[in-house]
């Protein structure tokens, strides 16, 4: 199976893909602005020369070559792009069109690396085609499909799932819940012998000190937590497996906390709190409040009415939920502060969790619960690459990693808020300005039935 054509695909979004491919630019030198290189938290007055793909040189008063394409960077700031370490690549079945908005509203709101948790087949062939150009979107890091309580039923055929995938070449397992301790065992040690990680959520029947234990790679959504901090939480029913814990929260010790932290240092397991998911459905907004969200504009309208539907149906808007909120960020802090790697990540597009607009409003979540800005910018630029172990591919601005770049009108640094001031953004070597920007969102849009809110 071969990718799409551009040809197969009349929107502004293909058209900019072949715009990016007919571009004869090599060379390009950001001039005039401020550095945020991700090495220490204060940016530098400094010029930066990108030629073929690769950030070559950073300096003062760099020298223009009669090729170079200069990009006057008027006062802004340059930094890396940001990686969405939780996101779901739409299925086949969800349309081309979809998947391929989807993309390009990554890349529009600066997000340069997606670790797909969801994965198909095809994500395989797209992975490629990304990489190859032949897609717009950003460099793709797939999971296989997922193990869960459906598509495991003993732990010979766990075993035989992870070989299965290792072979067709995933990047990694993801683990959703329903599998009983057997089978994740058994899917444990066939993913050591076969020398693929896995991530994800953390099975009930498991529990997750013994997740800890077998070094999952990443634990998401705080999946588990909040249950650890109870004593005897299957006492409490159905509240110990509903919404990763919200209604446990009025029972937790807090005490167990600086435990669980030791622990989870200790096991060199990663977290991605999605923290933006489960304030969506916690915080107290009403399902109006969530379905007028400007954003929605770039959500196609089915899409639209399903999120609509469920948030009818299961918004609460007692305290329990900010309760359960001001908990899960303080379990963020205390992680951090542990010296637990945190992975920023929104679970878009999830349920109205836009893409690309989602992890702007996680970076702000990151910072409430007491990050500061430049602590929540690492959680999506230099800590995923460490989390890969590709700090010499991207993370930083640094002569030699990819010109995977995001340029902002205000500082970042000085309030959490600017990184959304995008005028441009560079994805492997390829430069998209405001304008290209703005007319491929006005695109999605515009074919969604919206308009762009001012």
């Amino acid at each position: 199976m071969r990718p799409t054509s551009i040809s197969k695909v009349s929107t502004v979004v293909a058209l900019l893909l072949s715009s990016f491919a007919a571009s004869g630019a090599s060379e390009y030198l950001f001039k005039n602005g401020q550095l945020i290189t991700m090495a220490s938290p204060e940016p530098i007055h400094a010029d930066l020369l990108v030629r073929d793909g690769r950030i070559r040189t950073i300096g003062r008063d760099l020298s223009v070559n009669i090729d170079s394409r200069v990009i006057d960077m008027r006062g802004g700031y340059l930094m890396p792009g940001l990686a969405e370490m939780h996101a779901h690549v739409p299925a086949p079945n969800s349309g081309q069109q979809y998947r391929d908005d989807v993309l390009f509203l990554w890349i529009a709101h600066g997000i340069t690396t997606v670790r797909g948790m969801l994965g198909h087949p095809d994500h395989l062939i797209l992975k490629q085609a990304l990489m190859n150009d032949e897609v717009l979107g950003p460099r793709l890091i797939t999971s296989g499909p997922s193990f869960n309580g459906n598509s495991v039923s003993s732990p010979e055929q766990a075993r035989a799932m992870v070989r299965a995938q290792k072979t067709a070449g995933y990047d990694f397992l993801k683990i959703h819940p329903g599998l009983t301790l057997a089978e994740y065992d058994a899917m444990a040690q066939e993913a050591e012998l076969q020398g693929i990680g896995f991530a994800g959520h953390v099975p009930a029947a498991v529990g997750l000190l013994h997740t800890l234990e077998l070094r999952q790679r990443t634990i998401d959504h705080l999946d588990g937590y909040i249950a650890a901090m109870v004593v005897a939480p299957d006492a409490h029913g159905e509240r110990a497996r509903a919404g990763f814990g919200v209604g446990l929260t009025p029972y937790v010790d807090n005490t167990r906390l600086t435990d669980l932290v030791r622990v989870t240092h200790r096991a060199g397991v990663w977290i991605v709190p999605t923290q933006t998911l489960l304030e969506n459905s916690s915080s107290g907004e009403t399902a109006e409040d969530l379905i007028s969200r400007p954003q929605n504009v770039y959500l196609p309208r089915t899409v639209l009415a399903n999120f609509s539907r469920r948030a009818h149906n299961a918004i609460s808007n007692d305290d329990l939920g900010l309760e359960f909120l001001a908990l899960r960020s303080r379990i963020i802090k205390a992680l951090h502060d542990g010296g637990v790697g945190i992975l920023l990540g929104s679970d878009s597009p999830q349920y109205f969790n836009v893409p690309g607009a989602s992890i702007h409003r996680e970076l702000e979540s990151m910072v409430a619960a007491g990050l500061t800005p430049f602590e929540a910018l690492a959680t999506g630029t230099t800590n995923p690459a460490r989390f890969f172990d590709l700090e010499e591919e991207f993370g930083q601005l640094r002569p030699g990693l990819a010109a995977d770049l995001v340029l902002l009108s205000k500082n970042p640094l000085q309030n959490i808020t600017n990184s959304t001031t995008i005028e441009g953004v560079m994805i492997r070597g390829r430069w998209m300005d405001k304008r290209m920007r703005e007319a491929g969102l006005a695109d999605i849009a515009r074919r969604n039935g919206g308009s762009l809110a001012k």
